[in-house]
C-alpha cells in the first residue's frame, strides 16, 4: 500500500562487527531510496546488528518519518537499566538504550499472529531474544518468510539445528524454536529470507534425514 517498510537496520556507525559493517544508508542511496521516505521500520529483535542504525552517531533518527514496530518484551529487556551491571551484555544494553529510548513515542508493540501492517504478519520465534519475531510477507497470493536470527549459518543452523548458539538469550528455547520453524518451512515450502546466510540469503528449507538443508534460490542478474 502506501507504506515503504524497512526490516531491521544493521549496526550503524558502531564497528563492533568490523570495519565494513554499517553500510545500510550507503546501500539505500545506491538503490535510490531516501531514508526519509521510509515510513515503517519493523524489527525482528533488538540486537545491535538489527536496530542500532535507527539513529546516527549524533543521536538523530536516520528514518525521521518512520513508525517503529518491535515486541514489548525485547524493548523492555534491552533497555533495562538494571542489566547494566551484567558485564556480558552491558555494552549491548548501553547502545540499545541510546537508540531505542528516544524513539519510544513512535513505537508500536507488536503481537504474535497479528498483522503489523497489511501484508505483514508477525510470528513469535523466541529464544535468540526474549521477544524475537519473524514475519510472513504476503502479496499477490505469494508469501516470503523473514526468519530473522532463528538461523545464522547455512549448514550449522540447518544440518545441526540442535546445536546451541552462543548469542541466544535462551539456547534451549532457541533450539526448540529453530526445529519448529524449520519444520514449518520444509512442510509449506515457503521461501525464506535470512540476513545472516550468504547473499542474497533467500531460498527454501528441505528435510535431510532428521535435520534440514538450505537450498538457495538462483538469482538472475541483468547487466
Amino acid at each position: 500500500g502506501d507504506r515503504l517498510v524497512l526490516f531491521d537496520t544493521g549496526v550503524g556507525a558502531a564497528k563492533v562487527f568490523g570495519p565494513n559493517s554499517g553500510q545500510l544508508l550507503k546501500n539505500l542511496a545506491a538503490g535510490g531510496i531516501d531514508p526519509g521516505s521510509i515510513n515503517a521500520v519493523v524489527l525482528t529483535h533488538a540486537h545491535p546488528d538489527h536496530c542500532w542504525q535507527l539513529a546516527g552517531e549524533n543521536g538523530a533518527p536516520n528514518f525521521p518519518n518512520a513508525d517503529i514496530f518491535i515486541t514489548e518484551a525485547d524493548f523492555n529487556f534491552w533497555t533495562d537499566e538494571g542489566k547494566l551491571g551484567n558485564d556480558a551484555i552491558k555494552g549491548m544494553i548501553e547502545g540499545t538504550r541510546k537508540v531505542l529510548l528516544p524513539l519510544k513515542d513512535r513505537m508500536t508493540f507488536i503481537q504474535d499472529g497479528k498483522e503489523v501492517i497489511p501484508g505483514i504478519q508477525a510470528m513469535f520465534t523466541p529464544g535468540h531474544t526474549v521477544g524475537h519475531m519473524s514475519y510472513v510477507l504476503t502479496v499477490g497470493g505469494q508469501s516470503l518468510f523473514l526468519i530473522g536470527d532463528v538461523v545464522h549459518h547455512p549448514i550449522l543452523s540447518m544440518e545441526r539445528p540442535k546445536y546451541g548458539f552462543g548469542f541466544d538469550t535462551d539456547a534451549n528455547l532457541g533450539i526448540e524454536t529453530r526445529l519448529k520453524t524449520l519444520d514449518m518451512l520444509a512442510t509449506t515450502r515457503m521461501p525464506v529470507l535470512s540476513f545472516h546466510l550468504p547473499w542474497p540469503g533467500i531460498g527454501h528449507v528441505g528435510r535431510s534425514g532428521d535435520a534440514f538443508r538450505f537450498h538457495p534460490l538462483p538469482m538472475r542478474i541483468t547487466l
